[in-house]
């Protein structure tokens, strides 16, 4: 399943959705289909509407799997005081 997994761009930022990834922090499991997506869904970052997104290339590397892992974010560090 996952190496037919798309990415698509959004035209008005550049946002990119990889099916493979989904969007967890908005409810968009790792693994859902573009045509899964509903119509009235929006872009992220600057609310373009979705039919405004064009499927995009952009092949994994030789050996990477089609799943990227993403590290986790480090931990926020409190400020330093002088």
């Amino acid at each position: 399943m996952s190496e037919n997994l798309k990415r698509f761009i959004c035209l008005g930022c550049g946002f990119l959705y990889d099916e493979a990834l989904g969007l967890p922090e908005h409810g968009i499991a790792p693994g859902t289909r573009w045509a899964d997506i509903p119509e009235n869904w929006a872009c992220p970052d600057c609310f373009t509407a979705k039919h405004l997104f064009e499927m995009i290339e952009i092949p994994y590397a030789v050996g990477e799997p089609h799943v990227p892992q993403l590290s986790p974010a480090a931990p926020p560090q409190p400020p330093h005081v002088i």
